[in-house]
């Protein structure tokens, strides 16, 4: 009956969600409420909801001063010259823009967290994609699936709990995986290549001119001007670049509304690329610079908890760059929408998660997955490993399926001759699948920061990541590293 009940009730939550019945906050935590309830076990609700909030508040602070401060980042200008950077080397082809988002997300994941990839991310190429009218859908899912391969790194999580739960050395484990980790990469690569493909006949083919300003302006202006076949054209000036879907076709529902010729009056709260923003501070670029790599640094050499580094530079960007009270509440009033929102998903997934683990739910679910397993499939558990690691990874913690569910999958394993590697191997096979999950809260700084649903972020994400997972477990078999 738990079994049926946690599929149930995880299966009504993604369909609610899917189709914006309700919102994610009050579907993590009225839906798991209620089949507490159908469990019998209401009474005990206050003690999972607390039991769940408690193992999530750390994350929860760390992201809502990570928050504060990338976003104090971007105020003052430090990812500027980034943004103009990819967007002179993307020359504003949807095609590049969506590959480089790739290529960006993968090259910040070598740090090993998932949240702060996500805000460096956005951060750099959501004016891009506001500018140019592109699916931010796109660019979430890009994202989420170039961190999940990643995110397989040693120091990335997974891996280390693949290692520790079956007594080997993560290094054993990770490094014969590396061939079909890069297969999976180049997948995630060329799949961002066909999406901006699609985004190009979509959008069209973009090209910026950029002409002096006008005489006592102070800045430079930016002529847009949206050519290619299949396209409307249009021109603008100013720092709101303009583009606009082609005739008779639909502009993106998550990437913005509409063409026009004017993105500023459409996104007033949209400053990204504003060369004249009162917020900048040009003077200071080379310590808030030097600040984001110690606290970069810090945090990979674990020098201090991560929540306790992110409240520090918060506290010291906003102190240095903004000396004066009314401009420091002004710049927390500004990023109060964004802390808000994703620290109060992370709560809420707690309700989610303390509900499945307190009422031993996931404990049933997993114990149903395995038992259902043919015993002629003995041999191949490897395989049917990295099968059931798309979905369970999906609705489970990483925590409840490496220390859960692996070691009874590699002891039936170990019966039929398959080596714990290959099953720690098999193991990381749902990772890109798995960031997105909804019990991941890293996903929701993602969407949150990109201003995308969360049930829209999941309709368009979940075919293509558990094809990159059937990618990397393809390779992995071919290899023989499985």
């Amino acid at each position: 009956m738990l079994t049926i009940l946690g599929f149930a009730m995880i299966a009504t939550f993604l369909v609610l969600i899917m189709m914006k019945k309700m919102s994610p906050i009050a579907a993590l935590v009225l839906i798991p409420a209620l089949f507490c309830v159908f469990v019998g076990k209401g009474a005990h609700l206050g003690d999972y909801v607390i039991d769940g909030v408690s193992s999530l508040a750390p994350t929860a602070a760390m992201l809502m001063f990570a928050i504060v401060y990338f976003g104090v980042m971007i105020d003052v200008g430090l990812f500027d010259p980034i943004v103009r950077g990819i967007l002179r080397f993307c020359k504003a082809d949807p095609m590049r823009i969506v590959v480089g988002t790739a290529l960006l997300a993968a090259i910040v994941s070598l740090d090993g967290d998932g949240s702060t990839t996500f805000m460096i991310t956005v951060s750099a190429m959501y004016p891009l994609y506001k500018r140019l009218k592109m699916s931010l859908v796109v660019m979430t899912g890009v994202a989420a699936m170039a961190n999940g391969v990643m995110n397989t790194l040693p120091w990335g999580g997974p891996t280390a709990r693949a290692a520790t739960a079956l007594k080997l050395d993560a290094s054993d484990v990770f490094v014969p995986m590396i061939p079909a980790l890069l297969v999976g990469l180049l997948g995630v690569v060329l799949l961002a290549y066909v999406l901006g493909l699609r985004e190009r006949r979509r959008l069209g083919a973009l090209t910026l001119v950029e002409t002096p300003a006008e005489e006592g302006a102070g800045a430079r202006e930016t002529e847009t001007v949206l050519v290619g076949a299949g396209s409307g054209t249009g021109t603008g000036t100013g720092s709101g670049a303009v583009t606009g879907a082609g005739p008779g076709e639909e502009a993106p529902s998550a990437g913005g509304s509409g063409a026009g010729t004017d993105t500023d009056a459409q996104d007033d709260d949209f400053r990204g690329l504003d060369p004249d923003r009162p917020t900048l501070r040009p003077k200071l670029y080379w310590f808030n610079a030097l600040l984001t790599v110690v606290l970069l640094t810090a945090m990979i050499m674990e020098w201090l908890p991560i929540p306790v580094l992110f409240l520090l530079g918060a506290a010291l960007a906003l102190t240095v760059n903004f000396p004066h009270i009314p401009d420091q509440k002004a710049r927390i009033a500004a990023h109060a929408d964004n802390v808000l929102n994703v620290s109060g998903m992370v709560f809420a997934a707690a309700v989610f998660t303390g509900v499945l683990q307190g009422t031993g739910m996931v404990d049933h679910m997993a114990e149903w997955l395995v038992g259902i397993v043919p015993e002629a499939m003995g041999p191949h558990m490897a395989l049917v490993t990295g099968v059931l690691s798309l979905p369970l990874t999906y609705f489970m913690s990483n925590d409840g399926f490496y220390f859960g569910v692996l070691p009874v999958l590699a002891e039936a394993g170990a019966a039929h001759g398959v080596s714990p590697l290959e099953m720690a191997r098999a193991s990381l096979v749902g990772q890109p699948l798995h960031m997105s999950s909804p019990l991941v809260p890293a996903v929701y700084v993602l969407v949150g920061m990109a201003r995308v649903e969360f049930g829209d972020h999941t309709r368009f994400v979940v075919k293509w990541a558990a094809l990159t997972c059937l990618l990397i477990l393809a390779a992995g078999i071919l290899f023989g590293i499985i």
